[in-house]
């Protein structure tokens, strides 16, 4: 979705929360109408969008002028919370999409942060690690009076990781001598304060949602019925059912995982380690190719390849070499397999209108942020299939960030079991209001649910605090 989709959701959701008269009881006539006006004003604006050039010298003496931005949403519901990607894609309109999404992501999950993101227009593999250094301490001179650990609070996102969070954290402890700088930025090297589990949080919480869904949730609906034309949830319902019944039947899933990175790769290895819901990993995909063999695909030996060259094997010799038997396909293929679930942990805009009548998974699940577009979306409801949003899907990494924004205020660490544990339970709690709500009460979609819930969130937040008069 872009960011007048994501407008346009936000209104949707906030006209039938004004027309629902259990909603908000005391606000009547013309003072609710008023109360919603500002509330879709507010919430469909952005409060503050900061532009800025970095200037960096190249290893080979040129000097780059380069485009950064820091965009700040909403903190109705806490201190500003949202990632810095490095791309090449990178623009204004992407990054406030991304802002708003991280206040109703924040909303969804009870999470006490508001909304931002941030971005570089570079590709990071044309940069050295000292170029790199340069940018990462420029962004925080640029931005280091929008930032902090009460005001706005960044994390790792596409293109940065844990090395880049310490140099950052380590520029803007030199700026604020003195002052609290550990909480200003999350996803840390556990050396430097970071939280045990945070890189590996989004991919596990992404594999979690729909390992929930399937094992968790399914097995608890005894009295779900459906009206003779609702053949939409119907559909969707009697897969969930058929899958675990794969599940009682000790038979595997057959799943694929696009993208291979942090999300990806992790949440391949939690479905090929899985033991309480089997699954058969018969592809994945990066930048480069898609990896096939349906009969399952040694996911180890992948994430070790991954992790020493920083791509998939390309060609049958470096298979070969790791003891890999898979066919090699182009990167696109992987989105029209014969799969049962696809997981998406690339990047956005990856099923569309042009592919997405050639979709065969039943259940597709958005790792990366807004892989699938508005009409996509729509259309693969439409045909019975289920999607489970990023907003829901990919929490696990804001969540992680928060126990280490806490554990930074009192100097006390977790463990990965009690990360782990505090992520899980809060999954938990998420994908069981949004799927029995979308369920019970026959929703449009389970992102639409998703957006009920924050939109509903955040009204209350903003008419509490005195907001909406």
């Amino acid at each position: 979705m872009n960011l007048a989709q994501t407008q346009g959701i936000i209104k949707e959701m906030l006209q039938k929360l004004q027309e629902e008269e259990t909603f908000f009881t005391e606000l009547k006539g013309e003072q609710r109408e008023k109360a919603f006006e500002s509330a879709q004003e507010i919430l469909t604006t952005t409060d503050k969008i900061i532009k800025s050039y970095i200037r960096v010298s190249k290893d080979d003496g040129r000097i780059v002028r380069i485009p950064a931005y820091r965009i700040q949403h909403n903190n109705i519901a806490g201190f500003y919370k949202g990632g810095i990607r490095y791309s090449e894609t990178v623009s204004e309109e992407e990054v406030e999409n991304l802002a708003v999404l991280m206040t109703l992501k924040n909303a969804l999950h009870e999470l006490p942060y508001g909304g931002a993101k941030g971005g570089v227009v570079i590709n990071p593999k044309d940069y050295s690690d000292r170029e790199l250094n340069f940018v990462s301490k420029k962004y925080v001179q640029r931005f280091a009076p929008d930032l902090g650990p009460t005001h706005d609070i960044p994390a790792p996102d596409m293109g940065t990781n844990e090395k880049i969070m310490d140099w950052m954290v380590g520029e803007y402890k030199t700026i604020h001598p003195g002052k609290n700088y550990l909480g200003a930025f999350t996803g840390k090297s556990i050396d430097n304060g970071g939280a045990k589990g945070r890189r590996e949080a989004t991919g596990k919480g992404t594999f979690f949602s729909y390992f929930w869904l399937v094992h968790e949730w399914t097995k608890m609906q005894n009295n779900l019925s459906f009206n003779d034309g609702d053949e939409m949830h119907k559909t969707q319902y009697q897969k969930l059912q058929s899958l675990y019944n794969k599940h009682t039947q000790n038979k595997e899933i057959s799943i694929a995982v696009q993208g291979f990175g942090n999300v990806g790769s992790v949440a391949a290895l939690e479905a090929y380690t899985s033991e309480k819901l089997k699954h058969r990993v018969v592809a994945v995909s990066d930048q480069n190719v898609t990896l096939y063999n349906q009969n399952g695909i040694n996911i180890p030996e992948l994430v070790l390849f991954q992790s020493e060259n920083g791509n998939l094997p390309q060609s049958p010799a470096e298979l070969e070499k790791i003891g890999v038997e898979a066919e090699i396909r182009d990167r696109e293929d992987i989105l029209t397999l014969d799969v049962e679930v696809l997981i998406l942990a690339a990047t956005e805009r990856q099923i569309t209108k042009q592919n997405m009548q050639e979709v065969k998974a039943d259940i597709l699940v958005e790792g990366a942020n807004s892989p699938i577009t508005a009409m996509a979306d729509d259309y693969l409801n439409g045909q019975g299939k289920i999607v489970i949003p990023d907003i829901l899907v990919n929490a696990g990494g804001v969540m992680v960030s928060y126990l280490e924004w806490k554990q930074d205020r009192i100097t006390q660490l977790y463990t990965n079991e009690e990360t782990l544990h505090e992520m899980y339970g809060q999954m938990s709690q998420s994908c069981e209001k949004v799927f029995n709500e979308y369920f019970e009460r026959k929703l449009e979609s389970i992102r639409q649910t998703c957006f009920r819930y924050a939109t509903q969130k955040l009204f209350t937040l903003l008419y509490k605090h005195g907001k909406l008069f």
